[in-house]
């Protein structure tokens, strides 16, 4: 993802990188300074855009907050206790965090709460994701969003079920199934059951490359570095957008 969006940012005339921050500065050649550690950098920024690994979280806040930068996360796999760190930053800075950069998956996730509202009990609800091979965390955290989010509005009683191989019994109705599959090069699919006496409903979301979360990502870096403390998500963006 840093690299989408460096190529994406060549084309924008009102932001430019000023430094990147890897594990392995030297692996790739870039026209900006890339380091090992948010310590090491000197370059002042407006904003941090974040697709790295949950270990990071704790450093990329101190960086955020002692510079008093805007901070976008679109990492996945975040912990409680992640979550809790990022809420504690918005209170010194503005921070957006979205599992999943795109507009279209917070579509998703609104005609899936609408699907819930109306079909009520009567239809199971599963959840499929699917994604490249490399991709270390399973489900995902865009699967994740969309249960929780269901979850949410339908109440607490509902349970996440991620393997059923060990269940022998028959599906409760409280239940959200969650399944993932790992292959290729898929950039990510997303798709919620409602399945009926007789009929089934499919909500879908296709990724058809990763620049479509890149230039997510540098819309909520827009959005975001113009904003008061606080935090963000994109559906408080997308809803300001549309009003």
């Amino acid at each position: 993802m840093g690299q989408v969006i460096t190529r994406l940012a060549q084309g924008c005339h009102d932001l430019s990188i000023v430094a990147g921050v890897t594990r392995n500065p030297s692996r790739l050649p870039n026209s900006y300074p890339v380091y090992k550690s948010f310590n090491e950098v000197e370059a002042e920024a407006d904003v941090v855009l974040d697709f790295s690994n949950p270990v990071m979280i704790p450093e990329l806040i101190n960086y955020c907050t002692s510079h008093h930068t805007a901070l976008v996360v679109g990492t996945t796999g975040l912990s409680e206790r992640d979550q809790d760190l990022l809420d504690q930053a918005s209170k010194s800075i503005p921070v957006f965090v979205s599992a999943n950069m795109s507009c279209g998956i917070r579509l998703l996730i609104d005609l899936a709460l609408k699907a819930a509202a109306t079909l009520g009990d009567e239809f199971d609800i599963e959840i499929l994701e699917k994604h490249h091979n490399e991709k270390k965390d399973a489900p995902s955290g865009t699967a994740m969003m969309i249960a929780r989010e269901l979850k949410n509005q339908m109440g607490n009683s509902i349970e996440y079920v991620y393997d059923r191989s060990k269940i022998k019994e028959k599906r409760k109705s409280n239940e959200i199934g969650i399944s993932s599959i790992r292959g290729g090069t898929i950039p990510g699919e997303h798709t919620v059951f409602f399945a009926g006496k007789d009929e089934v409903i499919e909500i879908k979301h296709s990724a058809l490359s990763r620049d479509m979360f890149g230039r997510g990502a540098i819309r909520a870096a827009r959005y975001t570095v113009s904003k008061p403390n606080g935090y963000y998500t994109m559906k408080t963006m997308l809803e300001e957008l549309i009003q």
